[in-house]
């Protein structure tokens, strides 16, 4: 469910009419609401309630400041996976105890920034990594909290471009070698065993490859007791997908998800860390754009839209489905015609549908992707020096930019010409 219904034929957000946004900040735009945010972030909460757990929030799939704070309020940690999102995490009021420091190339100076600055745990994806966390937590005199990343070999029946538990992912270390991982990570300087870490992909839509992988987990887990660890957090990643289209078969629910933790993982005895991005965040945004032109082509019509590609690369990047509706609720049961819906940048994989049927548009008319709150304004780019697409964030009635529109002065300026020029 979200927050983003017709109201007297006009879509809005909460409270708010588009249009009304539309004229404030132009198009396009993000926009996020609120309520479906803290809907989102409470379905996982409630999920693991009686179970010593930490929801972790994966900064990555949307990193916008007041995302990050609106999901702290309601209690939320951070899983971050560079020192810019662990930067953002703190500057938006996150204590480092609630951030956890993921990402399979941490740099020396990156690790050094989250130990001087707080960390709840470290998860180490690899044996190099593991020493040079090492010196850099004993260079500073600190002893750091740390998880093993472990790849269970699992297929987590995703696009391969977000599959990252089978054994040629990049991911973590073979579970085959973790004990003799764990007991070095145990005899080095620095460094304080606290738990397994373990995530499989991203858009899961089935709980069997999590029910895999957390077996293989709690087996280590008794394993690696056995070896003397003090195995007592477990971070299961994230990776529950969302409905991209109104028609598909729904995903787990996360009430569904909880209790299979529970089934799998609950007579161990151990925290539980779950780090949604998509689920929480995917449904709580969309992009708003307005249609440039309609064209006809050879065989096919065109809806050519001020939305491009560098503003939200899924479709080009994974061949993504977004619903696309109008902003103005069409008049029931108007026929639609099918149109290849694209952007206006120099590239054929500028194209975010083909053959898609949509009622009749007009030019100046305002469209809505759904959907887009994840892996959308967080992956844009000024491509063809287009203007970073602004964030708007809805709250009941209010809503306020945040992050702005900048000017192409403000782009330009940013460049430096040397002195020999």
């Amino acid at each position: 469910m979200d927050h983003f219904l017709y109201r007297d034929g006009v879509l809005h957000a909460e409270d708010v009419p588009l249009p009304e946004i539309a004229e404030t900040v132009g198009t396009p735009f993000y926009c996020y609401s609120t309520a479906t945010l803290a809907r989102h972030f409470r379905l996982f909460d409630e999920a693991l309630d009686g179970v010593d757990h930490l929801v972790c929030y994966a900064v990555k799939a949307a990193s916008n400041q007041a995302i990050l704070k609106t999901l702290a309020g309601l209690g939320a940690g951070m899983d971050v996976v560079s020192g810019g999102e662990y930067a953002r995490a703190r500057a938006a009021g996150v204590p480092g105890e609630r951030i956890v420091f993921s990402g399979v190339g941490k740099t020396r100076d990156e690790m050094r920034l989250a130990l001087e600055g707080g960390v709840r745990q470290v998860n180490v994806e690899s044996e190099p990594e593991l020493h040079a966390l090492s010196e850099v937590a004993a260079g500073l005199g600190l002893s750091v909290p740390i998880a093993v990343r472990v790849n269970p070999d699992v297929d987590a029946r995703t696009h391969a471009k977000i599959a990252t538990g089978k054994s040629e992912n990049k991911f973590g270390i073979p579970i085959a070698r973790a004990r003799e991982v764990y007991a070095a990570a145990a005899a080095l300087p620095g460094i304080e065993v606290v738990g397994i870490d373990v995530h499989i992909g991203s858009q899961l839509t089935a709980l069997e490859p999590f029910r895999l992988a957390y077996r293989k987990v709690a087996e280590l887990t008794g394993v690696l007791r056995a070896d003397g660890h003090d195995i007592r957090r477990l971070d299961l990643g994230g990776g529950l997908g969302i409905p991209y289209t109104r028609s598909n078969e729904a995903p787990p629910l996360p009430v569904e998800y909880g209790a299979m933790i529970r089934e799998e993982l609950g007579h161990l005895g151990c925290e539980i860390e779950i780090e949604p991005g998509r689920l929480i965040v995917g449904n709580a945004g969309i992009l708003v754009s307005r249609v440039i032109y309609l064209k006809s082509g050879e065989g096919r019509d065109f809806l050519i839209l001020d939305a491009a590609m560098n503003d939200l690369i899924r479709p080009a990047m994974y061949d993504a489905h977004h619903d696309i509706v109008p902003v103005v609720e069409p008049t029931p049961g108007v026929g639609q015609a099918p149109y290849d819906v694209v952007g206006p940048v120099c590239e054929s994989g500028d194209t975010f549908a083909r053959g898609r049927m949509l009622p009749p548009l007009a030019e100046g008319d305002l469209v809505a992707f759904r959907s887009a709150g994840a892996y959308g304004a967080v992956m844009s780019s000024e491509y063809n020096t287009r203007p970073l697409v602004p964030e708007v964030l809805v709250n009941e009635r209010d809503f306020a930019v945040i992050r702005a529109r900048p000017t192409f002065d403000e782009m330009i300026n940013r460049d430096t010409i040397p002195e020999w020029l």
